[in-house]
C-alpha cells in the first residue's frame, strides 16, 4: 500500500512540515531501540564523536538518554492528546506507517485520520 501525505493545510502545515514531522515520528522504534541498547550495562559507546564533543563518556551518555527519552515521550503524549481512547492506533499509524484498514481501529476511517490530523497539529504546536 502507498503511503499517501495527509493534507494538514487546514491546521497551517505545509507538506514539507507535516513530512518533517512524520519522519521525526518514523524514528520512533529505532529510538526505543537505541534508548534500551544505551541503557543496558556495558552498552556499546555512542558514535558521532569529532570535535566539540563532551569528552565525558558518562555524560555524553546521560545527554544522550535524555534527548531519547523526550523524544519518545513527545510522541506518546502527542498521541494520548489527540485521543486517549485510541492513542496506541495513533502511535501504530504515525510510527510504523499502518493504516487504518489494518489496524481495527474501533471509529471510522473519517473519524481515525480526523485524530492522526489532530496529532500532527499538536505535535507541530510542541516541536
Amino acid at each position: 500500500m502507498k503511503d499517501r501525505d495527509l493534507k494538514l493545510d487546514g491546521y497551517n502545515i505545509s507538506g514539507n512540515r507535516y513530512r518533517e514531522l512524520k519522519y521525526f515520528c518514523r524514528q520512533y522504534r529505532e529510538k526505543q531501540s537505541l534508548l534500551r541498547s544505551i541503557t543496558e550495562v556495558g552498552s556499546p559507546p555512542l558514535s558521532g564523536g569529532g570535535s566539540g564533543k563532551l569528552s565525558d563518556k558518562t555524560a555524553s551518555t546521560a545527554i544522550r538518554r535524555t534527548e531519547l527519552q523526550r523524544d519518545l515521550e513527545m510522541i506518546e503524549q502527542t498521541a494520548i492528546e489527540a485521543d486517549a481512547e485510541i492513542y496506541t492506533y495513533i502511535l501504530s499509524n504515525v510510527a510504523d506507517g499502518v493504516p487504518w484498514e489494518y489496524l481495527g481501529v474501533p471509529y471510522s476511517r473519517a473519524t481515525f485520520y480526523r485524530r492522526v490530523r489532530k496529532f500532527f497539529w499538536l505535535l507541530d504546536k510542541k516541536k
